[in-house]
């Protein structure tokens, strides 16, 4: 296997940092070859609040991808997500010069370019410019405009801005480890190339990614993203409440949730019991399940209702035909999906990472969506160059990504 065919991904999260080293064979398919994770110790809700303690966890994945790879991350993609990201959608408008107007490949760069001059505050700055359809001399609705004869090309963008402070701070803590950054991906867009299909996308889909701090969503519609955000809330809520409803060890009420939790009390046997370490006492005490799994329902609840609420207001509630797709560790909560259908109203499936081979074992879980999409994205929009073991010139970021994006309709 070529040393060029070698890709890396971190998503540095609020529970946990995971890296992971993946080899692309010639038939396109995905093989994880390294995996490292670790707790994440300085982060809140996916910002960064301590240096030191980020960059030693960062490490720690680190260290271990390459141990059990043998390859050494010099650079990789790099999730990104907390409540500091906003988006909007903007449009890019362009004459066609040349005398046969005939739209090329640097067109549609220009015009994607033109979309990206928009007035954001010295505090922030984008992440990325997405193509989400294009337009030309007012006939809308064109997905390749390459080769078509046109006077003006007109694209819609959705672009993503994060705070400049989260993203430095980011960049630092994995550029303190070695590693260099390819791009920086926002997460629940990784997330999609893991666990969505283009079927979804095209019908129109959101993808709620719940993970420890964050709920991260991104719609799709007609087959590209037309919305995100970023929510303050994930599964450190149900887990607080828990370690608050049972006066017990934040720990330990994480280890209840995941072994004893439903989001259906009704489910439950009234009378099932399980044991309890409370604090200040080494024995434990009973407490009911069904009383877990109501205080475990609320916070659900809570949780839903805010998706649905920022669904909502992006104004395309009614264009979701495949409904909602649920991933991120929260995901993994017994009796969700049930729940969640009910209470919304609309189709809803758990999305666990598809098209992987290697180390499945470890990863073919809601909770590595972000993960796994990472080195997706990276096969995808990337320039798969051995990122995992030299490092290449510095390009740049927004034409890097335009090139990505431009080889998934540029005719072969």
């Amino acid at each position: 296997m070529a040393r060029e065919n070698i890709v890396a991904g971190i998503d540095v999260g609020t529970t946990k940092v995971c890296a992971l080293i993946g080899e692309v064979h010639n038939d396109g398919s995905l093989h994880i070859i390294g995996a490292g994770i670790s707790p994440s110790r300085g982060l809140r809700k996916g910002v960064i609040v301590n240096i030191e303690e980020t960059v030693d966890s960062i490490q720690v994945a680190v260290d271990k991808a390459e141990r059990i790879s043998g390859f050494k991350i010099i650079s990789a993609h790099v999730g990104i997500a907390g409540n500091h990201i906003n988006s909007l959608n903007n449009r890019g408008i362009i004459t066609i010069s040349h005398p046969e107007r005939v739209i090329s490949a640097d067109d549609v760069a220009r015009a994607v370019e033109s979309a990206r001059t928009i007035s954001i505050p010295s505090n922030r700055d984008i992440i990325h410019v997405l193509p989400r359809t294009f337009m030309v001399d007012g006939q809308d609705g064109v997905r390749n405009p390459i080769g078509i004869h046109g006077f003006r090309l007109d694209v819609e963008t959705h672009i993503v801005t994060g705070g400049v402070a989260s993203i430095q701070n980011l960049t630092k803590c994995v550029n303190r480890v070695g590693v260099d950054i390819d791009d920086l991906v926002l997460e629940p867009l990784a997330s999609s190339e893991a666990v969505l299909n283009e079927e979804e996308k095209e019908m129109g889909v959101v993808l709620a990614d719940i993970g420890g701090g964050t709920t991260d969503i991104a719609v799709f519609i007609e087959g590209s993203i037309w919305h995100t955000c970023v929510l303050p809330v994930g599964g450190y809520q149900l887990t607080n409440d828990i370690a608050i409803g049972l006066r017990t060890p934040f720990a330990t009420a994480e280890e209840i949730k995941a072994k004893h939790g439903h989001a259906i009390p009704s489910t439950i046997d009234p009378d099932e019991k399980i044991d309890v370490h409370s604090f200040g006492s080494e024995e434990s005490q009973p407490v009911l399940r069904r009383h877990l799994s109501e205080i475990i329902q609320g916070r659900v609840e809570e949780i839903l209702d805010l998706i649905f609420t920022e669904i909502k207001r992006s104004g395309y509630e009614g264009l979701l035909a495949a409904g909602l797709v649920l991933t991120g560790g929260t995901s993994n909560l017994r009796g969700i999906e049930t729940f969640a259908r009910d209470l919304l109203q609309m189709p809803v499936r758990v999305g666990t990472p598809k098209r992987i081979y290697g180390l499945t074992d470890t990863v073919t879980n809601p909770a590595y969506a972000t993960s796994v999409g990472l080195l997706l994205w990276g096969i995808k929009y990337g320039e798969l160059e051995g990122k995992a073991i030299k490092r290449r010139q510095n390009v740049g970021g927004v034409a890097r990504r335009f090139w990505g994006w431009a080889r998934e309709i540029l005719p072969q």
